[in-house]
């Protein structure tokens, strides 16, 4: 007798763990099944895409260029002493071959494991950090001025653009690349129509309006306080730290965004958008026009709409539930077209 009650509990059991297991893999099709519609099919006419979706394949084209971008910034120093003539060619080479890597990563985030993300992103960083100590210590720096450029930055209110270093501590690494820096309720506008500018800083501004028209490599935005961002596309990645009050009109292949505080983004992001300790952010498709910025949208690669303005990844939100950091900004409250392409700037109400 004990022994068939022994046989009926047994094959009791072992029908509640088929049953359980059947359901946990129904779950995961489900989930799959989401995703897969969640994440459009992606173009593969960009030279750095990886050749399948997988974590992979990623890994190995990613292992790829970091050697190789390790063995060129090796070879600065004996450029430096064989041929210095040769070395801002150099290091204009490993910048691109970073921005590539950076691509690479924004164009792969989305089907990546978070700590993959952060892993690469970090060795980026880590990268352009290695190529600014080593510019700084073997080329002389020369005092910016924009008097022999090829590209013309102009603004209103009497604004001007300097080098200054920003002095407040922040976790941005300090650069001095040409930028708006330290200006409180002005009207700032960049023109970069003839070729891709390169790094640009927009930090420590109070009440101001930006105006970028063309396309810049980088853009690093830090401290502002109730200023409205208008940029054309960048071809690299935008980096957003403490701000609040804000409204950012921003097209890039990668954006990330630290400590922003009631502020509204509206974006077009072939990767998905990052944020950190964030509190009322909200997003929107980028609504930005002005003349010639479909030409830039799509030498930058960014004239498809991917959707990823939506798809804002929380990293410090590992909850499988929405993040309460972030929402899509309600289409009642959008800003129509912003058109920046006069002085005169026609724009709805945001």
């Amino acid at each position: 007798m004990e022994d068939e009650m022994e046989k009926v509990t047994s094959s009791s059991s072992n029908n509640e763990e088929a049953e359980a297991e059947a359901a946990l893999q129904k779950k995961h099709l489900s989930m799959l099944d989401r995703l897969s519609k969640r994440h459009p099919t992606k173009s593969t006419t960009t030279s750095t895409e990886p050749p399948t979706e997988s974590t992979s394949s990623f890994l190995s084209r990613f292992s790829q260029l970091k050697s190789s971008i390790e063995s060129h910034l090796s070879e600065s120093q004996f450029i430096s002493s064989s041929d210095p003539s040769h070395l801002k060619s150099h290091f204009d080479k490993i910048s691109q071959s970073i921005s590539d890597l950076e691509k690479l990563v924004a164009q792969s985030s989305y089907f990546l494991p978070s700590y993959d993300v952060r892993s690469s992103l970090k060795t980026v960083s880590d990268f352009k950090r290695t190529l600014d100590n080593l510019s700084s210590e073997l080329i002389p720096k020369k005092k910016f001025s924009f008097k022999n450029k090829a590209t013309k930055v102009v603004a209103e209110s009497k604004q001007s653009i300097t080098p200054v270093l920003d002095s407040v501590q922040s976790s941005f690494t300090v650069r001095d690349s040409p930028g708006f820096r330290n200006k409180t309720g002005e009207v700032l506008i960049g023109e970069f129509k003839e070729s891709e500018f390169g790094e640009f800083t927009v930090s420590d501004l109070d009440s101001c309006e930006v105006r970028i028209i063309g396309c810049v490599r980088a853009l690093f935005v830090h401290r502002l306080k109730n200023c409205r961002v208008y940029v054309g596309p960048v071809t690299g990645s935008i980096l957003i730290e403490e701000v609040e009050g804000c409204v950012f009109v921003i097209a890039s292949h990668q954006i990330r965004i630290h400590g922003a505080k009631r502020s509204d983004f509206y974006l077009r992001v072939r990767s998905r958008p990052i944020v950190e300790d964030c509190i009322g952010v909200r997003f929107a498709p980028y609504c930005l026009s002005y003349r010639g910025i479909e030409g830039d949208l799509h030498g930058a690669g960014l004239d498809v709409e991917t959707g990823n303005w939506a798809n804002v990844d929380d990293f410090r939100w590992l909850r499988a539930v929405q993040s309460p950091n972030w929402s899509i900004l309600p289409e009642n409250e959008r800003a129509e077209i912003v058109d920046i392409s006069n002085s005169e700037c026609r724009k709805e109400e945001i």
